[in-house]
């Protein structure tokens, strides 16, 4: 490994949990009558990977730097898996 490599992995911020993620980004439309809700539903996550990365629709693409592939890899088999929250609701 350089020194540079190693500089940058010392200096990487560890991944977010994937429910905190949904909380401060997902959340802020699916489930606020602004998107569809996505809890619930046993999307796939290879879908769920795919949407983020290259948006649809009125969704926008996230880039790596703002949801690494790690993170995007947890959230998406966190949401595959989740139960639907009755307190949201959408379009």
């Amino acid at each position: 490994m350089t020194a540079l490599r190693a500089a940058q992995a010392s200096d990487a911020a560890p991944p977010r949990a994937p429910d905190t993620i949904y909380a401060k980004t997902c959340g802020y439309c699916h489930g606020h009558n602004v998107g569809p809700v996505i809890r619930g539903r046993a999307l796939p996550a290879e879908a769920i990977e795919m949407i983020v990365r290259h948006g649809q629709g009125a969704m926008p693409a996230f880039k790596p730097t703002e949801i690494s592939p790690a993170e995007l890899s947890a959230l998406a088999k966190w949401i595959a898996a989740s139960k639907a929250d009755s307190k949201e609701h959408g379009q």
